[in-house]
């Protein structure tokens, strides 16, 4: 008897098992699975592109920090040199060049565009160099006057596309 009663519990823990493993895998489906987290975008190469409104040659210079958050320094191309009393149109390019071209987290120029209203970029300049935005730019007060010529879905500035009129001064 005590054989048979072994067997019996035996059976009973085998069909019990099975049918909670059933029920484990039956529960699982992708459609429960989580949303992949937003990863933070690597920016290793930025180069800003001022293109004279009504024709000219474009000012670009870049700055680039080959390993991202690593020991190496961020360099520049030089600096940014624009002829007096005359607009820009300015264009910013933002990439990951720790990842190649093509694939997912390289041109982060275009994630930006895409997730729109989760970025804004604000300026900062030497007070007046500007006639137009006039002032230091947005970055100490985001209701300062500037010049974005993009906006997200919910029409708010993005600034990847900004414009900026030179003043008289020779340099600054």
């Amino acid at each position: 008897m005590n054989i048979l009663i072994n067997r019996n519990n035996y059976s009973v823990k085998m069909i019990v098992t099975l049918f909670l493993a059933l029920i484990l895998f039956a529960g699982c489906s992708k459609d429960n699975d989580p949303k992949k987290e937003d990863v933070p975008e690597l920016i290793t190469r930025v180069t800003l592109t001022f293109t004279p409104v009504g024709g000219g040659d474009a000012v670009v210079v870049t700055a680039v920090d080959p390993d991202g958050e690593g020991i190496q320094d961020l360099t520049t191309s030089g600096a940014i040199e624009l002829e007096a009393d005359k607009t820009y149109a300015l264009a910013v390019e933002l990439l990951n060049e720790i990842a190649q071209p093509g694939e997912e987290g390289y041109d982060i120029t275009e994630e930006v565009e895409e997730e729109g209203d989760e970025h804004m970029f604000f300026y900062s300049c030497t007070n007046d160099l500007f006639s137009d935005p006039a002032g230091n730019g947005n970055i100490d007060d985001r209701a300062d006057a500037m010049n974005y010529t993009d906006e997200d879905e919910n029409g708010l500035p993005i600034g990847l596309h900004t414009t900026w009129t030179t003043g008289s001064a020779e340099t600054g």
